[in-house]
């Protein structure tokens, strides 16, 4: 009978451990965090902000979209800007242009723009077809009408921790990590990829001084990229606090790279096939089902960076409405012309 009894008890201590295995498993499953959620809140802060500069007696922003041919990947995002301007009381317009449209005449469109007071913001949507030179273009938007915050003013401006224009996307991961409630000061952040619209700035905003006057994140901050080996990159993830995923790889960043407690911040966005259904369907550069048993924090494809994007370009495009106020005449037109 004794031996009956300790083996009740036994099996009455597994049972208790696999309950504590599988309570524990749960807990550790991330907070998925909802870019949708947050682009609402910060979509009605500039509502807000545009009805009260209407109320002042102001004329209401105005962003205009350039969208040359025909990609229907960029006709969808610029739908979703315009929609989202509306949304928050921003008129816009999209001028549609044909793919054989010439450097040149793409040019002239820009600088006729710069000069219509009645435009406050103004990007051209990118990719552009091969013969167009994507940084020529950037650098031919005023910077002050500059939204995507593209121009090498504005970027130099970033770099040296002055109030800018920012670059939506890499304004978006700050955003979602911020309001979050992600601490940065002092924590290890891998950033993947290095592109000079998303990868570059996301870095940049989160090393630099958060005592300056364009706060930064006070971060240590490890850059990889094509070239850095897997391995290497798992030996930089598996430090990480924070890895923001932009290098357009599916399924870059798995389970076994990831701290536990991490937060993950996925940027990238890539059409696969399905390999149950055929269809393609939106991934992004993270595995989503494996991080998020490992992870703290995590975001979605879709659903998570991209509606940020959107919609801090509608407070770039508030803040180019009020530059007006900012700069005098001669001082625009010079920048027009850097």
């Amino acid at each position: 009978m004794a031996a009956v009894r300790t083996l009740r008890k036994l099996c009455q201590h597994s049972r208790h451990q696999v309950c504590k295995l599988h309570t524990s498993a749960w807990r550790q499953e991330a907070v998925v965090i909802s870019g949708r959620k947050l682009a609402r809140q910060i979509r009605e802060e500039a509502r807000v902000d545009v009805d009260k500069w209407v109320v002042a007696g102001h004329r209401r922003p105005h962003l205009s979209v350039i969208l040359v041919g025909d990609n229907p990947a960029s006709h969808s995002y610029v739908l979703n800007k315009t929609r989202a301007a509306a949304d928050v009381g921003i008129s816009s317009e999209t001028i549609l242009k044909h793919s054989d449209i010439s450097e040149e005449e793409l040019l002239d469109l820009i600088y006729k723009l710069n000069a219509d007071h009645r435009v406050d913001g103004l990007l051209v949507q990118l990719p552009l077809p091969e013969h167009i030179d994507e940084r020529t273009i950037c650098n031919a938007v005023s910077p002050t009408k500059d939204v995507d915050g593209f121009h090498v003013v504005n970027v130099g401006r970033m770099c040296l921790d002055q109030s800018t224009m920012l670059p939506a996307t890499p304004w978006g991961v700050w955003e979602i990590i911020k309001r979050t409630g992600i601490p940065t000061l002092g924590k290890n952040v891998v950033v993947a990829g290095r592109s000079k619209n998303v990868g570059m700035p996301i870095a940049m905003l989160l090393h630099t001084d958060g005592r300056h006057e364009r706060p930064g994140g006070d971060a240590t901050v490890t850059i990889c990229h094509r070239y850095t080996p897997k391995d290497k990159l798992r030996q930089h993830t598996q430090i990480a606090d924070i890895v923001v995923a932009a290098a357009g790889i599916p399924n870059l960043i798995t389970a076994d790279m990831i701290k536990e407690g991490a937060a993950v911040i996925d940027v990238g966005i890539n059409r696969v096939q399905d390999p149950v259904t055929g269809k393609s369907r939106l991934v992004g550069d993270v595995d989503f089902e494996g991080v998020r048993q490992k992870a703290g924090f995590i975001t979605p494809v879709p659903g998570g960076v991209g509606p940020m994007t959107v919609a801090m370009l509608m407070k770039n495009t508030i803040k180019a409405a009020k530059n007006v106020l900012l700069f005098p005449p001669e001082r625009i037109r010079m920048a027009a012309a850097s």
